[in-house]
């Protein structure tokens, strides 16, 4: 291990979080903090405090690689590209400059926790711990939060939460059955996005943990 976490860090972090989930909270509702990253900005705090590995890694695995596929999205809306949408809330002239100022730590919130799983050491059991946490969010927000289009017109309110229903806050997909659509996030998201950043990690990063 490299060491322990500069208490400067720990507070400069604890500090934006304070920031962050008062403004959010207002914005956006209570139900936004179910979405992954923000589970994960949650789960770095306890882990910047308690200087867990398993903390740390669990966040890493499950958001790294996303979120900087939201990076990548954001940039390339300055291009007049279109990747995935998963940034354009950004460009909402609804969404209180503000807020999308602190949004930002979608793009920068990915490398810090590569940073802690640096100094910690990244822990085997983080997949195990992620796909359960990941899976049981998702049931939630498809069976008991609202659905794309459930706001009135001038809210900001969360819908949609993960994706459960399509890319889209404003009408579900149709490419197939809803039931289908949420088999494939559950079974597709641990193979194809969360278990190859598992491998990744363990492959450059000092490991703890069991297999």
């Amino acid at each position: 291990m490299s060491g322990s976490i500069p208490l400067w860090v720990k507070i400069a972090y604890t500090v934006f979080l304070a920031v962050l989930i008062p403004n959010y909270w207002r914005v956006y509702g209570p139900t936004n903090f179910l979405y992954f990253c923000d589970v994960a900005a949650f789960l770095t705090l306890f882990a910047l405090w308690m200087e867990s590995a398993l903390l740390a890694s669990v966040a890493a695995v499950g958001i790294v690689l996303p979120q900087i596929l939201w990076a990548f999205d954001l940039g390339a809306h300055f291009l007049g590209l279109r990747i995935t949408g998963m940034s354009a809330y950004m460009w909402n002239p609804k969404v209180p400059i503000f807020t999308r100022a602190l949004s930002l730590f979608h793009g920068w919130l990915p490398f810090f926790l590569l940073y802690l799983v640096k100094r910690l050491g990244y822990d085997h059991r983080a997949l195990r711990v992620w796909v359960v946490i990941a899976c049981v969010l998702m049931l939630v927000c498809y069976f008991c939060l609202p659905r794309p289009g459930e706001r009135p017109p001038e809210s900001l309110k969360a819908v949609n939460i993960n994706y459960v229903h399509g890319f889209s806050d404003d009408v579900p997909q149709h490419w197939m059955p809803p039931w289908a659509w949420l088999t494939t996030l559950l079974i597709g998201l641990p193979f194809l996005i969360w278990w190859p950043t598992h491998l990744v990690l363990c492959r450059i990063f000092p490991t703890r943990g069991g297999i």
